[in-house]
């Protein structure tokens, strides 16, 4: 059986970053997957960082963490949840890991002698990096590539794409260009002058657009359309407006109502003989829209004034939200306001809780007053990671009495550390890439909350933390009420908690949000609405 011949696409920006390169690729993801289509779709990102895993999320959003253990960008996020297939450690390329395997080639010898420059050892390393995922016998690869064009540091990504776009001959790649078309109120017109600049730098490196996809916040007026398709050197048809919408899920049926999927496969002389298939995105969004309930939600965290810092949190609120045809409102609540004497007017008329992951000791007091708050008040709470830890110290301090119960990870000195680290963690000195990632096992004990939820006893969900339930307090808790209810089977490592004689009281060690789509919402958040519902 001959291998497949795989194409190409190359999703490239201009004129100002943050203009949804990530949203654009995931939904041309979805519809050509909707036409029957095996695609997948890569990130690559200019910083030097070796992965996002050392950022702060302030900084550059979430960290997304996929089934094999790679931290990655939000935007592999997006690109699961458009298409509901998991990505990998390939689909996330930095300058960092380009550079740094390149310099391990170096030392050990690998280019004999030859003196290493960008051109050709980094480009030909980028190459390589593209090209790996075409060994899975995908009909379509999407390369989203960071940053914007012009930048230094993505000069060698557009230096690649102009080799492989060569390498690979007619037909075979192409790409497109997300552009911003400002609109000035003065003159009360859109300016197509920052696009045409834009895409004049494109050649200028070599390449030449194939698609312009432009951002605008008004309609593109055919004249307009002309001008850009005249002066950017592409076809009128191959012009594409994406105007802001309501909800990013709404964008890839924007975009295929301007024939986006078919101007691609024409580019790159695939068949379009079978219609696209969108009547489950199509229900996802009606109800979506159309809710019949509605509840409020507390997200109890530190980084709540980047709400990217949450996304995938955020969007799991949305696909289970949906499903129950249940408007979910999120009270982003900063656990570093809160105290004793403002909890009720904070908490005041929520229906739900779930209180954050994170790192460090700024706010953790404020998110173990929270956790007291909904533990007391009867409110469903779901802790995630972190979250599960504060419930576990919470409980530890007031109702074991353990006055001076902790994670080991803010005060080591405590008599009674109910979080601590695993001892192959102990001489870990090293930050980035040294946690517990990926899948990992977990079983449910039959006749718990959790085993109900799931509705099977073995389950695999994505972890990225370095601290664990000290296991040594277990009886003590599971004496008061609050039951380990999952463990990992080789380990015996506590997975998730809850409460008895409450009506929804679960921390998980684990980050469910990674694994909620669209097509599958992840039951543990649906629980926590349908419990929030009742409330």
């Amino acid at each position: 059986m001959s291998k497949k011949n795989t194409k190409y696409i190359f999703v490239t920006g201009g004129v100002t970053s943050s203009l949804g390169k990530g949203i654009v690729s995931s939904s041309l993801g979805l519809l050509l997957k909707s036409r029957g289509f095996k695609v997948t779709i890569q990130k690559l990102d200019p910083y030097i960082n070796i992965d996002p895993g050392t950022l702060n999320p302030y900084e550059h959003g979430e960290c997304y963490v996929t089934e094999d253990g790679a931290e990655t960008d939000l935007d592999l996020g997006h690109y699961e949840r458009f298409l509901d297939s998991p990505t990998s450690q390939n689909n996330n390329v930095t300058t960092g890991r380009i550079y740094q395997t390149v310099i391990e080639k170096e030392r050990k010898g690998d280019f004999l002698g030859k003196t290493v420059q960008v051109i050709p050892h980094i480009t030909n390393e980028i190459k390589r990096r593209i090209k790996i995922l075409s060994k899975q016998d995908y009909d379509i690869i999407i390369t989203e590539i960071g940053g914007t064009v012009g930048d230094i540091e993505s000069l060698p990504y557009i230096e690649s794409v102009r080799q492989l776009k060569w390498e690979l001959g007619e037909n075979n790649s192409m790409v497109i260009h997300l552009t911003l078309l400002p609109y000035l109120a003065a003159s009360g017109e859109l300016k197509t002058k920052p696009s045409q600049h834009s895409v004049r730098m494109l050649m200028e490196s070599g390449i030449m657009a194939d698609v312009l996809v432009c951002r605008s916040e008004h309609k593109i007026p055919k004249e307009v359309k002309s001008k850009l398709a005249q002066f950017c050197n592409v076809p009128f048809e191959n012009v594409i407006e994406s105007m802001d919408v309501e909800t990013i899920y709404q964008v890839p049926l924007e975009l295929q109502k301007q024939k986006f999927d078919e101007v691609v496969l024409k580019e790159l002389a695939l068949p379009i003989n079978q219609d696209s298939d969108l009547k489950d995105w199509k229900d996802f969004l009606k109800k979506y829209k159309n809710p019949k309930k509605k509840v409020e939600i507390a997200l109890v965290g530190k980084y709540v004034s980047l709400q990217d810092s949450y996304k995938s949190i955020a969007e799991a609120f949305i696909h289970a939200g949906a499903a129950q045809e249940t408007e979910v409102k999120l009270r982003w609540i900063y656990s570093g306001d809160l105290t004793e004497s403002n909890l009720e007017e904070n908490f005041k008329g929520i229906d739900g809780m779930l209180i954050a992951p994170g790192f460090g000791d700024r706010g953790i007091e404020g998110k173990i007053l929270a956790a007291k708050y909904a533990r007391e008040n009867k409110i469903p709470l779901l802790g995630i990671c972190l979250g599960m830890q504060i419930m576990t110290i919470e409980f530890a301090r007031n109702v074991l009495g353990f006055r001076d119960a902790n994670s080991s990870e803010f005060d080591l000195t405590t008599k009674h550390p109910v979080i601590s680290l695993m001892e192959e963690q102990k001489n870990v000195v090293e930050k980035g890439g040294t946690m517990r990632l990926g899948a990992w096992k977990c079983q449910l004990k039959p006749s718990t909350k959790l085993f109900e939820i799931y509705g099977t006893k073995n389950i695999t969900e994505r972890h990225r933390h370095r601290y664990e339930f000290n296991s040594e307090f277990l009886e003590d808790f599971e004496s008061n009420g609050l039951e380990a209810s999952g463990v990992n089977p080789d380990t015996k490592l506590v997975e998730t908690i809850e409460l008895q004689n409450h009506p929804f009281y679960v921390g998980v060690q684990y980050h469910p949000e990674y694994k909620s789509t669209v097509a599958t919402p992840h039951p543990l958040f649906s629980a926590l609405i349908k419990a929030s519902t009742k409330k």
